[in-house]
């Protein structure tokens, strides 16, 4: 449903944007305006509030529902496939420094607290190091630990034995951040170098992962194919 929010407080002055209310989520289609505070709009006879804090275009990520950007994902795979098959060919000189602005870009903007979709759908691979690591962090031997949590997955690598990770709480924190696998503090890899070699692994986290997904939305306008 369209709404028109009247008013708002932006570094030019007062403006009205047009935001997108989907059930009890709010989504802007077009640049994202600065709002600075609460705003109430009247909409079908019932108060609308919007707590709006966000300054940049892709914090409107927290506010679009998970399913519905998977779906993006999913309806654009083709397309950033095509767009990835070129990259690979003929890799833009300046492809990393533009990905790794981009993830930083991006990750100033995301919260991952509001999401934690790779911790509740998807495993990271446990290294040795990891696993001696995280074993020591808990208290625990390292045999032990792969006793508890781990089996070896059909590539042979250390995966957690269920999803969501049985470290990740109710509010989407991690319980062993400080300890967490190599796997875990690299996601979603889009500031990794020499980008173009993991392009099949970022088209699989595009559909697990909407920062990945946004850091390859606007990677293509940077350097269309």
């Amino acid at each position: 449903m369209l709404i028109e929010v009247m008013g708002c407080t932006t570094a030019r002055g007062l403006s009205k944007y047009p935001f997108y209310l989907m059930g009890t989520t709010l989504r802007v289609e077009g640049p994202c305006p600065v709002l600075h505070t609460a705003l109430l709009h009247r909409w079908c006879g019932q108060l609308v509030q919007i707590a709006y804090l966000c300054c940049l275009r892709s914090k409107l990520m927290n506010f679009v529902p998970l399913d519905q950007i998977r779906q993006r994902a999913k309806d654009e795979r083709k397309g950033i496939k095509k767009y990835f098959r070129k990259l690979a060919q003929r890799p833009p000189r300046r492809l990393d420094a533009t990905v790794a602005n981009l993830h930083e870009e991006v990750f100033a903007e995301f919260d991952c607290l509001t999401c934690a979709n790779c911790c509740k759908t998807t495993s990271p691979i446990f290294r040795d190091k990891d696993i001696d690591r995280i074993a020591r962090h808990l208290g625990q031997r390292p045999a032990q630990f792969v006793d508890t949590y781990l089996h070896l997955d059909e590539d042979g690598d250390y995966v957690l034995n269920q999803a969501p990770c049985p470290f990740l709480g109710a509010d989407n924190y991690c319980s062993i951040y400080e300890a967490r696998p190599k796997a875990c503090r690299e996601y979603p890899h889009t500031d990794r170098k020499n980008f173009h070699q993991i392009l099949d692994l970022t088209l699989k986290n595009t559909s697990i992962c909407p920062a990945a997904f946004e850091v390859v939305r606007r990677l293509k306008e940077e350097l269309p194919g």
